[in-house]
């Protein structure tokens, strides 16, 4: 989480938007520690605070690349802004006010309509499917534009993989897990992120030393905690907040 620092709390707010190129509209901002004058010069202390890009800044540059990448690729393709002012269930909790407790298929329902409602604004609509699998709703977005709804890494699918997530979250009675899926990704996506489990886990094998990963939705975390449960010789741990919580693969101190 990046700290700032500044003689007050306000210096260390512009210090740290500066540094990031935004908005304080487009940061969340956490006082960590006001700062403290001191006594005759001894005990002083700056103000500390931590800055983030907000979910809707994460959104919209996902937009931005996403579109940046496929018109190299699609010469008519026409720049599409998404007003995710409207999109996220995040910034917009009066939409959840309207709908809450719902049972599971009428949340479901709900967020096909999102999902969809969503696509269309990014000039790739998608009929919208859903298929349950071990425990889990996974929404299929068959589109013809899927280098848009996947993005750059998968940048843009993880933006409305989050997004479908907090809007479950907030609108279902019961607690349910949804995946966002476009074509074919999630399954190539499993596959690297076994590969990806596993040379970690010989690096820090190797050196002894933790690894820290990028941050990744929370069932791409759970596939990589279980590609590594059986490994005795290292333990697997998340830390931070989404959708910035990312995996930690460190060694077993027992086996050391």
């Amino acid at each position: 989480m990046p700290i700032y620092e500044g003689a007050t709390s306000e210096e260390a707010i512009t210090t740290g938007l500066t540094a990031l190129g935004i908005s304080k509209d487009e940061a969340v901002i956490e006082v960590i520690e006001e700062a403290k004058k001191g006594f005759l010069g001894m005990g002083k202390k700056n103000a500390r605070v931590s800055i983030e890009p907000s979910v809707t800044e994460e959104i919209s540059e996902a937009v931005t690349e996403t579109v940046e990448d496929v018109l190299v690729n699609e010469e008519q393709t026409p720049v599409v802004e998404l007003d995710v002012s409207t999109a996220t269930m995040a910034e917009e909790p009066a939409i959840a006010d309207v709908l809450s407790d719902l049972d599971d298929e009428a949340a479901l329902t709900q967020l096909a309509l999102y999902l969809t409602n969503i696509t269309n604004e990014l000039n790739a609509p998608a009929l919208v499917k859903t298929e349950r699998e071990n425990g889990m709703v996974i929404f299929h977005l068959d589109t013809k534009k899927q280098g848009i709804l996947i993005g750059k890494h998968g940048k843009m699918l993880n933006a409305l993989q989050y997004l479908a997530q907090v809007f479950i979250h907030r609108v279902a009675k019961n607690k349910l897990s949804v995946v966002v899926n476009v074509g074919d990704y999630r399954q190539k996506r499993q596959a690297i992120l076994q590969r990806l489990a596993e040379r970690t886990a010989e690096k820090v094998k190797r050196t002894g030393r933790p690894v820290f990963l990028e941050p990744m939705p929370a069932f791409e975390r759970k596939q990589i905690h279980s590609a590594l449960s059986h490994d005795d010789s290292v333990k697997t741990h998340s830390e931070g907040d989404e959708p910035y919580r990312y995996l930690v693969v460190e060694p077993n101190k027992k086996y050391y």
